[in-house]
């Protein structure tokens, strides 16, 4: 039999012991009853993506109707079709996706390039397609090596802080690199004289060409590099979601859905498949 004092030392006991593991306890318990977004996407059944407007062919949205066209729109909704779920989408800018994408206010960004940087606070997809870079010229300027490109006496057009400046400062340290404030800007340097080149990735330098057929020339120095656009998701302990856009987006490559998307909506901007590079793969 327990006497009043023992009972009240053993009680006094537990909680204390309670109150040692509390640091331990808490977090898992708080971990475990954090959904997922992938639970969270089957149970609300809404696929929440961003999109940017007027970055067709990738995103487009009509201002009359409000329609969303461009191919990863068309790649979301038949990733949402496959989930039987609704697409929602958030319109959002290049800059701000990886913000939404950690505030959780949407599941999935189609369209960023993986970099260091972003690795850090965000998961990636495997690639959707891959992007080469290459250069707009001026007519009577037809380099056809990135060395012929690495020169003192070349003058080469970037948006700062883009990919495009980090390849051309890479591979063209002794070029003259031109840093302006957005890849419109870095155009009009080259449609005016005022550069010999302007770096771009193949998808934007065919739409240039087409709104602006006095750009130049459209070349792809060798060796060929390229970056890839992928898919970003908010950074969370549970990877199923992750995993499975990975898994949807390899087996829909295989079927040719993702290539067909892709060529088909370039024609938003009036680009066809026969304005592609020889030799360049999507």
């Amino acid at each position: 039999m327990i006497s009043r004092r023992n009972l009240a030392a053993l009680v006094g006991a537990g909680a204390a012991t309670a109150a040692a593991m509390g640091g331990l306890i808490a977090p898992a318990a708080a971990q475990t009853a954090e959904e997922t977004t992938f639970d969270r996407i089957r149970r609300t059944k809404k696929l929440r993506i961003g999109a940017v407007a007027g970055a067709a062919p990738y995103y487009h949205k009509d201002l009359a109707s409000g329609q969303w066209k461009g191919f990863y729109i068309d790649i979301s909704k038949a990733l949402a079709d496959e989930l039987e779920v609704q697409l929602e989408i958030t319109e959002t800018t290049w800059g701000n996706a990886v913000l939404d994408l950690q505030a959780n206010k949407i599941d999935i960004f189609f369209g960023l390039n993986p970099t260091p940087k972003r690795a850090l606070v965000v998961d990636f997809s495997v690639p959707v397609f891959s992007n080469a870079f290459t250069m707009l010229t001026k007519k009577d300027f037809a380099p056809k090596t990135w060395a012929e490109l690495n020169t003192p006496d070349v003058k080469i057009s970037v948006d700062v802080g883009s990919s495009h400046d980090q390849v051309v400062s890479r591979l063209c340290p002794k070029a003259q690199i031109v840093r302006l404030k957005s890849a419109d800007e870095a155009t009009m340097a080259l449609i005016s004289g005022r550069v010999d080149a302007q770096c771009i990735i193949l998808m934007l330098a065919l739409t240039v060409r087409k709104k602006n057929p006095n750009v130049g020339q459209l070349l792809v120095p060798t060796p060929v590099f390229s970056t890839t656009s992928n898919a970003g998701f908010r950074r969370e302990g549970d990877k199923t979601w992750r995993d499975y856009v990975n898994t949807w987006i390899d087996y829909n490559k295989g079927l040719g859905f993702i290539r067909s998307t892709i060529i088909a909506n370039m024609e938003l901007v009036g680009v066809t498949e026969a304005d592609m590079p020889a030799g360049i793969q999507l």
